[in-house]
């Protein structure tokens, strides 16, 4: 089943087209790593997802509803955390979500369990100082109760971690991994590391549709026979051999790296290796390593935006 579908969706800024028949879908249950580069347009996605922006074609369903602009029925499936969130500052985080629980129209007499519970979940039970105070990392912390209050079946996080430290991007990482099979998240970012590691499915979006989806494993396992790593024991030739791959016609790069490593990426792994033997023999040198290498999430982005 799929909380979220989007077909064919586009949107344009006058005569900037930024999403162009944008087609996804995210199953239930899931976290779904939406990336791209800054101004790709993942945010502009997000707020016609809430019917805060009006598209100018295509369609949207959340839970099987059609989402329109300025309605907010389809709304009560969702929960919002956006890049900056902001609160009332003279407020307390209980203030604040029984605000939030108000305006959902859920009764102080429910309210104050639920409450309760996700203060505890992001680890500011026992806070009751006014949010002004707070660091950036609690307020994202804030922000993801505030996003669970009416107990959404589909969270979408704005890059919930660009401006966090090490330390409290594994706070709010943490949170969200533990919301696995609890809802669906959308987790919009440009920060690799974070997606791989809580997200089951990606989708990569690149001038306005998305160039890759699918779950990260299988994703991987796509372009595992794509990447090679290759070394000489003449490592002052290794240039001589990275200009003779690019050369050949299955390979799309070889980029030079620490130690002599060439890093090839190639349409046939075995075939590109057939070639570096001959390279190797007529040049007469000699192979330290040949290694099929599985890509990181970071090789298959750049080579996804470069298409």
């Amino acid at each position: 089943m799929y909380v979220l579908e989007i077909s064919d969706l586009r949107k344009n800024f006058g005569k900037l087209e930024v999403i162009k028949n944008l087609n996804m879908k995210v199953a239930k249950n899931s976290i779904f790593g939406f990336l791209g580069k800054n101004g790709a347009g993942k945010t502009t996605t997000l707020r016609m997802i809430t019917g805060m922006l009006r598209p100018d074609g295509g369609s949207i369903s959340v839970c099987g509803e059609t989402v329109r602009f300025g309605s907010s029925s389809t709304n009560r499936h969702i929960g919002f955390l956006p890049d900056t969130p902001e609160f009332y500052g003279h407020m307390t985080p209980k203030e604040y979500l029984m605000l939030c629980a108000r305006v959902c129209g859920i009764k102080p007499e429910d309210a104050a369990g639920r409450i309760n519970e996700l203060l505890t979940a992001v680890g500011l039970d026992g806070v009751n100082r006014r949010v002004k105070g707070f660091s950036r990392g609690m307020k994202q912390r804030l922000g993801i109760a505030q996003a669970l209050v009416n107990d959404p079946e589909l969270v979408l996080c704005d890059e919930p971690t660009s401006a966090l430290d090490p330390a409290g991007r594994k706070e709010i990482l943490d949170i969200l991994k533990s919301l696995r099979n609890k809802t669906t998240i959308v987790f919009s970012t440009h920060i690799l590391a974070d997606v791989e590691r809580i997200c089951d499915s990606i989708g990569i979006l690149h001038n306005g549709k998305l160039v890759i989806e699918g779950n990260l494993a299988d994703v991987k396992k796509t372009y595992a026979s794509e990447s090679i790593a290759v070394q000489i024991h003449e490592s002052e030739k290794s240039g001589v051999v990275a200009e003779e791959l690019l050369k050949t016609e299955e390979v799309a790069s070889a980029v030079l790296k620490d130690n002599g490593i060439i890093q090839v990426i190639t349409r046939d792994a075995i075939g590109t290796g057939n070639k570096i033997s001959r390279i190797l023999s007529e040049n007469n040198l000699s192979l330290a390593r040949f290694e099929i290498l599985e890509p990181d999430l970071e090789d298959i982005f750049l080579r996804a935006i470069k298409q």
